[in-house]
């Protein structure tokens, strides 16, 4: 997501952070390559403008505090008017006040609008709502079939007449009534372009329903110019949020920089993925840092705190800091990562792990971690709990089974018992440890200070390491995965 943007501004960044001085002079170089880095993102041109003119204000109109150097500042002043062109605040979802809540979902065929919303519906369910699906899209052949199906799978009920679509609006709201269903969600048909046809049918459906929100959803991917069909359907609409899909595939970033300010329509939702699950609400100012290369430290806690079975995660770290730690515990780690998402998209919201990413692009291969499950899973079960006993015969068999060579098998051995000694000093007595860190704390005269054995500098004493993994991201761990 956005990886030729943030490449382009972390660059920018180290270059600004370099500079001793930043004069009118150095303001204007670094101006002309943020605008070359928007330009080539796909930004629009509108955007660009309005943006440098209020770095350029800003930067040059003496905004120094004696607590940061100039380039520190400029970055600063990049990041918070990199927010406010994402939208500033995270747009907060209200609800009716007398159920349900209407939302209606309007978009270009093609962008994603049938599995939103039954992403949507899904996130409602998430947070103790019970939403319901109407399919009034009778244009494309089986798109109420496949809201039926997407329906099935996350336990939401889906409504659909073969009437019209007005009709089949109205039916859908009153039988969410009869059901006591508090969210109301409608699949709208979509053409290849914005046309008269389309808009006229959208615009009676809004009419008949009254819907509480209307979302537009997007294909990120248009580039600017998923900017027009937001303004044309917006000017017909009266969009209340735009909800960009394929996100994830979105290198460039140029319709999430741009939708806000040129339409002047928050994006409430991001799907970042093609499982049901990939849906999240946008945040400009968590999207910002990760733009900038800062990463995304929020999302990840929320994601670890989503994903981690607590107890078991204790009890993991428990037994990987007393030496207990085993390969089943490592199976077991693995899993709960996959569970978040591709590893380097994990790692990209790790400050100051973006640029590093490239450097593991062979550990973080999906393909070399299911070649790793194999090795364990072919493993005995005492195997697993004790690698001592694998011996030559052993190792052969293990191979075999797991299609791998021997000197793979062995490899991974090798670097689990590093990883393990690691883990074991870590929680030790000696110098280092958690434990002597955590005295030296206490002898400093207690108070909050930023825990950095765990990675975290919040006060709420959250955590930014992955329960069960350690504090070093880039250690054996991580070599244990590129095996």
């Amino acid at each position: 997501m956005f990886e030729g943007l943030t490449s382009r501004f972390e660059g920018i960044i180290r270059s600004a952070k370099s500079r001793g001085r930043l004069g009118v002079e150095e303001v204007e170089d670094l101006l002309g390559e943020i605008r070359l880095a928007l330009l080539e993102a796909d930004v629009h041109l509108d955007v660009v403008k309005v943006f440098l003119e209020k770095i350029r204000e800003r930067a040059l109109g003496a905004e120094l505090s004696g607590v940061l150097n100039p380039g520190q500042q400029v970055v600063k002043i990049v990041l918070e008017e990199l927010t406010l062109i994402l939208g500033g605040e995270t747009m907060k979802f209200t609800y009716a006040s007398k159920p349900p809540t209407v939302v209606l979902l309007a978009g270009l065929q093609g962008s994603g609008k049938t599995t939103t919303a039954a992403k949507l519906a899904r996130w409602f369910k998430a947070r103790g709502r019970n939403p319901i699906l109407v399919g009034t899209d009778l244009q494309r052949p089986a798109a109420v079939a496949q809201l039926q199906t997407l329906g099935e799978r996350i336990g939401v009920p889906v409504f659909s007449q073969p009437t019209d679509p007005v009709a089949v609006a109205v039916a859908g709201r009153d039988e969410a009534a009869r059901l006591g269903r508090d969210v109301v969600l409608f699949d709208t048909a979509g053409r290849l372009a914005v046309d008269d046809e389309l808009m006229e049918e959208i615009g009676e459906i809004s009419a008949a329903v009254q819907p509480d929100h209307t979302l537009l959803v997007v294909d990120s991917m248009m580039g600017q110019d998923s900017v027009n069909v937001a303004r044309a359907f917006h000017d017909r609409l009266n969009l209340n949020a735009v909800v960009l899909t394929k996100l994830d595939s979105d290198a460039r970033g140029g319709a999430a920089l741009s939708v806000r300010e040129v339409v002047g329509c928050p994006i409430a939702f991001v799907s970042t993925g093609e499982a049901l699950s990939d849906l999240d609400v946008f945040h400009p100012d968590r999207i910002a840092s990760r733009i900038l290369g800062m990463g995304d430290v929020e999302t990840l806690i929320e994601q670890v705190e989503t994903t981690y079975e607590r107890d078991r995660a204790e009890e993991a770290a428990a037994r990987m800091l007393e030496g207990r730690f085993t390969l089943d515990d490592f199976l077991e780690q693995i899993h709960q990562l996959r569970k978040m998402g591709p590893l380097s998209s994990v790692m990209k919201m790790v400050p100051g792990m973006s640029q590093q990413v490239d450097d593991f692009d062979g550990a973080l291969e999906e393909g070399k971690i299911d070649r790793l499950e194999g090795i364990i899973n072919s493993m005995t079960r005492a195997e697993r709990v004790d690698p001592d006993l694998i011996g030559g015969s052993r190792r052969t068999r293990i191979a075999a089974g797991s299609g791998t060579q021997p000197s793979d098998v062995t490899q991974l051995i090798k670097q689990f018992r590093e990883m393990r000694k690691m883990m074991k000093k870590m929680g030790g007595k000696g110098p280092g440890s958690r434990s002597s860190r955590r005295k030296g704390k206490e002898r400093r005269g207690g108070g909050y200070s930023p825990d950095r054995s765990t990675g975290s500098d919040r006060p709420d004493g959250r955590s930014l390491s992955l329960p069960g993994l350690g504090d070093e991201i880039k250690g054996s761990g991580m070599d244990l995965l590129g095996s």
